[in-house]
């Protein structure tokens, strides 16, 4: 009999954790790549985004109510799918989201200790990783102070930006002309895919579906709670960026929801919301942390990984070596690179990801709690649509990726050959 981890998280416990991976530093970045690409049209995308976000969220809650467990779309796939899928589920979230926890530590050092990003970054991995191996309920107690800290900071920004100057208004909307010619099809898909990562996090919530109380009915519902109130609040930043800066100014801010204070009048707040992007990076890194390490633990139980990290702590009842694993693998990385701008795959892998998630819901019977069919469907197209979309060199990394991962699949099955 394995080793089972404590079913310490309630609801909000659940949703919080799932709003601290929501709402990370990409809600204060990811606006301005996003109107650059679509430009009039970006509440368009934002609604695109919102629908696979849906789709993606009502399947894992459906499946993750069904199988509650630690890992996520790698234990849906491994059930329902087979073995491959699983795997290539796990893979593809290990990979690209260790990379990404190195990412989200530098973007929090950039702004707390510019010129020294790197041993801030690992620092903070550092302390997180500790802080995770005392227990789950910890890690959410911080979570918490984080999410109520980044939601009063963008409050704050949502009021400057819709009710701020007087000057600025809503005169943008839709097709206006500007440099870059006419908006396509392409470029709303394209911005859609970027402004869908900012908010993907709810995914955390189901990775952690063994630690959670009564999960056929919590899971369900913080998911369901979390993407809610991570729409709305995109929906009114959006709508308070477009009114404060227009596409134009948007789509050249390096910085922006400062921008919009400045520009609604409200400059003093710059530095607050400076604040809020640091906090909500470390926010994000968390809730990466334990979603990561949780993976891990599933794919270890089942020697996809190495049946070492399946250990679970008899008295904190936590996966202690995967998530110690998982955070020197994030700082052996944060040494040896410089991630940045070179973790495209994992945008390729968080849509592979969903688009097996969505797959593993087409299989639920109605006996299950199955989603209206249409759902997943839709979903798993649009996962597949946004990947297509992706620049090329990102295509091409999560190509790479998962064909290494697929090849160290296959060498691991290859029955040994017996002597003669």
């Amino acid at each position: 009999m394995r080793d089972e981890l404590a079913r310490r998280l309630g609801t909000t416990d659940a949703v919080v954790v799932g709003l601290s991976a929501m709402i990370g530093a990409g809600v204060f970045a990811a606006f301005a790549p996003a109107a650059a690409a679509a430009h009039g049209w970006l509440l368009l995308s934002l609604a695109l985004a919102a629908v696979v976000a849906y789709c993606n969220a009502t399947s894992s809650a459906r499946l993750a109510a069904v199988h509650p467990e630690s890992g996520g779309t790698y234990v849906y796939g491994r059930r329902r799918l087979g073995p491959l899928w699983g795997y290539l589920a796990g893979w593809g979230f290990t990979v690209g989201k260790t990379a990404s926890c190195a990412a989200m530590a530098l973007t929090f050092a950039a702004y707390v200790a510019p010129g020294h990003e790197r041993p801030v970054a690992v620092a903070a991995v550092a302390a997180l990783t500790l802080l995770n191996l005392f227990g789950v309920q910890r890690s959410a107690g911080l979570a918490r102070v984080i999410v109520t800290f980044v939601l009063a900071v963008l409050a704050a920004v949502i009021v400057a930006g819709l009710f701020g100057d007087d000057r600025v208004s809503f005169g943008w909307f839709a097709n206006t002309p500007y440099p870059g010619g006419a908006v396509t099809a392409w470029d709303v898909l394209q911005a859609g895919g970027l402004l869908f990562f900012a908010f993907a996090g709810y995914a955390r919530i189901a990775t952690l579906g063994e630690e959670v109380r009564d999960p056929a009915r919590t899971i369900p519902r913080a998911i369901g709670i979390a993407l809610g109130v991570t729409l709305v609040v995109y929906l009114l930043v959006a709508l308070a960026a477009l009114r404060a800066l227009k596409p134009e100014l948007l789509a050249r801010s390096t910085a922006p929801l400062a921008d919009v204070v400045r520009e609604a009048g409200a400059g003093w707040l710059a530095p607050v919301v400076q604040a809020g992007a640091a906090v909500a990076a470390l926010g994000a890194l968390l809730a990466l942390l334990l979603g990561v390490s949780r993976t891990v633990l599933a794919m270890a139980r089942e020697r996809d990984l190495p049946g070492v990290l399946a250990a679970v702590d008899p008295v904190r009842q936590v996966p202690r070596r995967a998530e110690a694993a998982v955070g020197v693998a994030v700082i052996v990385l944060l040494l040896v690179a410089d991630l940045r701008e070179a973790i495209g795959f994992s945008s390729f892998g968080v849509l592979v990801y969903y688009g097996i998630a969505n797959a593993s819901a087409l299989t639920l019977g109605r006996d299950e709690g199955a989603p209206p069919r249409a759902v997943p469907v839709l979903g798993l197209v649009l996962c597949l649509t946004l990947a297509a979309t992706l620049p090329t060199a990102s295509v091409l990394a999560g190509l790479a990726v998962f064909a290494v991962g697929l090849a160290i699949y296959l060498v691991r099955r290859r029955p040994l050959r017996r002597l003669p």
